[in-house]
């Protein structure tokens, strides 16, 4: 007999079995919020009046649906035996949401997997290994509980089967062909996923708890769960190499999530791994930080564009139903904590964290169907956490109930080991045996850890570049050679940016009109901002530099000007990248218009330059402004990666900044804030005895450039690659300069042996005769050009010198040393755009005064004081310029002002 309902029941526990799940090893909570009984759900006898049955139908054979596996060979079963197979299936320690998936084989996949009767049977042997496994995570927060009872370490107690599940996790993907592995992971259980899944020594991970050893690498380094590893081994189950990282982060839970997604596509990319089949990525969550970090939904956005994808994502939850103090009742809306995934349709396997068994099922799965169908997947381990948010926590103050019960809840080792015994899998001395030979490695490590003098921070470095500094982890030079271009090179580049390299392809007649307007300044010898860029770009993917510019609307541009990609106004979705057609044998150029996303995109970016130093990668906002939704990643990774990891990385954010009325969120890029985080030290000029430049720039933490020129643009993006370390470069970009007459380049400042220039002097007739200068304006950026402007409708060129800060940090102290002995007899004046509380002033003071040994004033022209960034009306706008610009020009403005 078949009944319609049947394939409607089976449906009920596919979709909401995992409700009623033995999810919890506490057995006191649900793992999800919306823990009713679906009334449709046969749970008990009494239920099935709800489908016209009653209990004598449950010895009727009835003929099983075509969708399910539930029969095995057999194709009719009693309703008795059908009701227990699903339930086994769906209502055990394993809940699986999938339902919601739109493709019919994917869910076929996904079924099979957990119906097929007895598909969950483990040999002797894997048993084993899996207890060994436990034993090792198990012991080795034993050790470190009893060695260092009294520090905060973050340990797994509760989560254990963490251990078993990731190394089941990487056998799986090693021998469907994986090599490489990029994991990110919150602090819990940090120490014991480098000891026992990396295989970090253990003296290098036991020594980080002394508290008298001092580091010997540069920085400030970061304490002992935060830091990240690099490690290539022998994977013991499949006898392949395999590379496993794990990504250091900050304590900002979530925030590593899009730079291992970063890094996993650049390794992707640099090994032609176009599916994802050579290298992936794990990451692993807490349940509170999963539902609650924005950034976790961003980065999920992330996971299916094409030039953001990594294949697929496994994600483990470590679900202490439990977010520091908070109950999931205040942490989260939805059900379960894992819910963010299903926005991209991605199974999500909750599972009892007290049932090795059924975890290790569950993990072997999630690695299946991420090398099957290259899509991420969820893996939720529901848990509990046996001490307190760490070590020294008292959790009783306000989880009375549930740490009654965690005291009384027996360990998972010992519920394990206890059933393996009864099952003749292992006897009781050959499982003491293990546990004395792992606790005999942990002893041996720590006598051996004693004799560690320093800390190595470089030990713990995530990405390594072996080939690019010396054994030692130091530059092979401390000089950088002229960024300077040949005549003939510059010409090539010209020509391909203002022409369209591909045949039969019809653009736009407003970009035709660009295009011409290039054509001419290149037969002139001239470039502007756009095409500045393009010789940067167009002469490093010559040598081999591969180039990676991200972010909203990049491939046009935000301001119309960049046009890199060029669509075919007459055949869908046909484009053409000029870059891309410069030479033979060039490096590939990838510029992609990102989601509108700051915080997950930057970070994606951020771990794409951490792959190869031989890249320059780049991320622009829309309006420099907007960076401040990545503020996150701005100042836990990019001003302090350095210091705390050792970790050089050479990202570029471009920054478009300027005060032209366009509104408060549409003018200031902050430079303030990059500015106060420079470690430059505002009170002391360095002594250098080598290249100045370049040794100032070693020592900084990332460098700060207001460029006013193309050919300065574009040698700073040539000199960020021919330096022989890395730093973050911050440039703050023009809008308006764009197109403006004034702002434009000869191709002889970017002749041969021509160089990024960090302070442009005043050409002009006040640098004739420098006694007669009766005031010295510096400035940054845009503001030079309406200063310029200003000053010849005045008439004062021989009485007003303007100088150019292009590099404002580090402080070129040298340059700006030289020109004020030149201009000794003036009056020297900060003039920004920016209101006086932001900007660069409170950075350039005590700089200037540093210059001039206190001797002299620096005075400040520019906006007042103010909350906002700049006001909202454009006539107001005007008068601020008219009102600054008198000042700057009044030269009896301060004279009869105090010091």
């Amino acid at each position: 007999m078949y009944f319609a309902w049947l394939e409607d029941h089976k449906n009920v526990h596919e979709i909401r079995g995992h409700h009623v799940a033995q999810l919890d090893p506490l057995g006191i909570l649900e793992a999800d919020l919306d823990s009713f009984v679906p009334s449709d759900l046969i749970t008990t006898i009494d239920k099935l009046g709800f489908y016209g049955l009653d209990e004598s139908d449950l010895d009727r054979s009835f003929q099983l649906p075509s969708t399910t596996f539930i029969g095995g060979q057999e194709t009719t079963l009693p309703l008795r035996e059908i009701i227990r197979r699903l339930e086994t299936s769906y209502c055990g320690h394993i809940g699986v949401e999938f339902m919601f998936i739109n493709n019919v084989d994917q869910c076929q996949w996904i079924r099979q997997k957990f119906e097929s009767p007895g598909i969950m049977q483990f040999t002797n042997a894997e048993k084993r290994t899996l207890l060994a496994r436990l034993i090792r995570s198990t012991r080795f927060e034993d050790f470190l509980a009893r060695k260092w009872s009294s520090e905060k370490r973050f340990g797994l107690e509760g989560c254990e089967v963490l251990i078993p599940a990731l190394k089941t996790i990487i056998d799986k993907s090693s021998a469907a062909g994986i090599d490489s592995v990029i994991m990110g992971m919150p602090h819990r259980g940090r120490l014991n996923v480098l000891a026992n899944v990396i295989r970090k020594e253990l003296d290098q991970i036991f020594c980080q708890f002394d508290p008298k050893l001092e580091a010997t690498d540069e920085g400030s380094g970061d304490v002992k769960y935060h830091l990240g590893m690099y490690h290539e081994r022998i994977n013991r189950e499949t006898d392949k190499n395999i590379t496993l990282s794990l990504m250091a982060n900050p304590s900002h839970l979530e925030a590593v999530d899009p730079v291992v997604q970063g890094k996993t596509k650049a390794e992707q990319f640099y090994k032609g791994d176009t599916q994802g089949k050579k290298v992936m990525s794990i990451l692993m969550h807490g349940d509170a930080a999963f539902a609650g970090q924005g950034v976790v939904y961003e980065t999920f956005h992330l996971s299916e564009l094409p030039s953001y994808t990594t294949h697929g994502t496994i994600h483990v939850v470590v679900n202490n139903q439990i977010g520091f103090t908070t109950d999931p009742r205040v942490a989260r809306s939805s059900p379960y904590p894992t819910d963010v995934a299903r926005v991209v349709n991605a199974p999500i396997f909750h599972v009892n964290a007290d049932d090795p068994e059924a975890v290790i099922y569950v993990c072997r799965v999630a690695a299946e169907w991420r090398s099957t169908f290259n899509k991420d997947v969820v893996i939720d381990l529901v848990s509990y956490r046996r001490f307190g948010h760490n070590e020294m926590d008292e959790p009783m103050f306000t989880q009375p109930l549930m740490y009654k019960q965690i005291r009384r809840q027996e360990h998972v080792l010992k519920k394990y080991s206890d059933k393996l015994i009864a099952e003749g899998v292992v006897t009781l001395q050959e499982f003491e045996e293990e546990v004395a030979k792992y606790d005999k490695i942990c002893e041996e490590a720590y006598t051996s850890s004693k004799d560690e003098k320093i800390l190595h921070i470089r030990h713990w470095l995530d990405s390594p570049w072996p080939d690019f500094f010396t054994a030692e982890g130091e530059p092979r030079s401390m000089s950088c050679p002229p960024t300077g271009l040949d005549e003939e090179v510059l010409q090539h580049i010209g020509q391909t940016a203002s022409s369209v390299p591909l045949e039969d392809f019809k653009i736009h007649p407003g970009v035709s009109r660009i295009l011409r307007g290039r054509a001419d300044l290149v037969k002139n010898r001239q470039m502007d901002w756009a095409l500045g860029e393009y010789m940067a770009f167009g002469s490093l993917l010559k040598d081999g530099i591969h180039i990676r510019l991200s972010g909203q609307d990049v491939e046009r541009g935000t301001f119309s000007h960049r046009h890199h990609v060029l669509h075919d106004q007459e055949v869908d979705k046909r484009i053409c990248v000029p870059m891309n057609h410069l030479w033979e044998n060039q490096a590939p150029y990838t510029v992609c218009n990102s989601s509108l996303s700051e915080y997950g995109v930057l970070g994606f970016e951020l771990g794409f330059a951490m792959a190869s130093p031989n890249a320059l990668i780049l991320w622009e906002a829309q309006f420099g402004d907007f960076h401040n939704t990545a503020q996150c990643i701005i100042d836990q990774f990019i001003s302090s990666g350095q210091a705390k990891w050792v970790r050089n990385n050479g990202i570029i954010l471009l920054l478009p900044h300027g005060m032209e009325g366009m509104g408060p969120e549409h003018s200031s890029a902050r430079p303030e804030r990059f500015l106060q985080m420079s470690k430059d030290d505002p009170d002391h000029i360095p002594e250098f005895s080598g290249d100045f430049e370049v040794e100032q720039l070693h020592d900084c933490n990332w460098i700060v450039v207001n460029c006013s020129t193309p050919a300065n643009y574009c040698h700073v993006l040539r000199r960020q690659t021919l330096l022989p370390f890395r730093k973050p470069l911050i440039i703050f970009t023009p809008k308006s300069l764009l197109r403006h007459p004034d702002a434009r380049s000869s191709f002889d400042d970017l002749a041969k042996g021509t160089k990024f220039r960090r302070l442009i002097p005043d050409e002009g007739p006040a640098s004739q005769s420098p006694d007669q200068v009766k005031r010295v304006i510096f400035c940054t950026g845009k503001v030079y050009y309406e200063l310029a402007k200003e000053r010849k409708q005045q008439n004062l060129e021989r009485d007003v010198a303007i100088i150019r800060l292009e590099q404002i940090s580090p402080f070129p102290f040298d340059l700006v040393g030289e020109e004020a002995d030149k201009y000794a007899n003036a009056e020297l004046v900060w003039c920004q755009e920016e209101h006086k509380n932001m900007g660069y002033y409170d950075y350039v003071r005590p700089r200037f005064l540093t210059v001039v040994a206190n001797k002299k004033h620096i005075w400040y022209v520019g906006r007042d004081p103010a909350a906002a960034p700049a006001t909202g009306n454009k006539s107001t706008h005007l008068n601020e310029l008219k009102r600054f610009m008198d000042t700057a020009f009044n030269l009896s403005a301060f004279q009869d002002r105090d010091l």
